[in-house]
């Protein structure tokens, strides 16, 4: 009987190491279509967008102003989020050199892009990082890593640079608060976020 258990523990660990193994890759490109596609069209009477007309300044003054951080941007004055997905793209350590993890990341996503589906939007790529090291040098290294993915997108999937915005915001809007100089993987992200056509 211990035999059986035994073979049964070992045969069961054969198959839950690749499953584990699979889980920690990232989104496949289907599933980043369905993260970023739009789930519906704006209409002229949303809530929270106000035409306006040239000078036009008591509209304005009325006119509460909608949040600029990449995960605050909202529609209808914070009543729907714009598409976004964010993934876990490696570089190398302190520089914006893509990793082949990154690449195979990038892959997918480039995969995403150029789909039917998501061929005639525009995405904005935001680069964050943790709080490990200066804030000045994080944000010139979360802009340097954006433009990074911006470069390979375009030359490897020929995206159009007009669909594509570049930005780094280095250590502000963190996925997951922590104190100064805590390294933590969620943070070191890129946030693709559908900006429309």
């Amino acid at each position: 009987m211990n035999r059986i258990g035994i073979v049964s523990v070992a045969f069961a660990s054969v198959f839950v190491a690749p499953v584990a193994w699979a889980q920690s890759t990232g989104p496949t490109a289907s599933q980043i279509i369905q993260a970023l596609k739009p789930t519906s069209t704006i209409s002229p009477t949303t809530r929270g967008i106000v035409p306006l007309s040239p000078g036009d300044q008591e509209a304005t003054a009325k006119t509460p102003a909608l949040p600029t951080t990449p995960s605050a941007m909202r529609v209808g004055g914070g009543k729907s989020a714009a598409p976004s997905i964010n993934l876990n793209v490696d570089f190398a350590l302190g520089s914006a050199t893509l990793t082949p993890q990154a690449k195979a990341e990038l892959d997918r996503l480039g995969h995403a892009l150029t789909d039917p589906t998501l061929a005639a939007y525009k995405f904005k790529l935001v680069g964050h990082t943790d709080t490990t090291g200066n804030a000045t040098t994080n944000l010139a290294l979360s802009n340097a890593r954006a433009k990074a993915v911006d470069d390979y997108l375009q030359s490897k999937f020929n995206i159009a640079p007009s669909r594509l915005t570049a930005l780094g915001v280095g250590e502000h809007d963190l996925l997951v608060p922590t104190g100064p100089n805590t390294p933590d993987r969620a943070n070191r992200r890129v946030q693709v976020i559908n900006i429309g056509k």
